[in-house]
């Protein structure tokens, strides 16, 4: 924020550029933490409930591979008390490039 290192303070930055006094201390407060404007990370990158499990979500679908993602997810509660949507359990075998079957077959 070049406007405010020249000796502007933060109210007159904001006006002159039509944004939140807010915003402009957020990039202050970016610039002196990072060195740079540039936008962090978002999201929670390999963190997740999930993260543990990989391994052992891998393995029960390798042995039983017509299990469906509700019953996988229910296996999840029992066997390690995670309770997490079946969506999040669709992004993990997704990125473990697993398949999935969406219900039972005959069903």
């Amino acid at each position: 924020m070049s406007l405010v290192e020249q000796g502007n303070t933060h109210t007159e930055v904001a006006r002159r550029l039509c944004v939140s006094i807010k915003f402009v201390n957020d990039m202050v407060r970016l610039k002196r933490e990072t060195g740079s404007l540039a936008p962090k990370r978002q999201g929670n990158p390999g963190r997740g409930k999930l993260t543990g499990v990989k391994d052992w979500v891998h393995a029960r679908i390798e042995a039983k591979p017509d299990l469906t993602i509700d019953e996988l997810t229910a296996d999840l509660a029992v066997h390690h008390g995670l309770t997490v949507h079946r969506s999040a359990v669709g992004r993990l075998l997704h990125r473990l490039g697993l398949s999935h079957k969406k219900r039972r077959a005959g069903a």
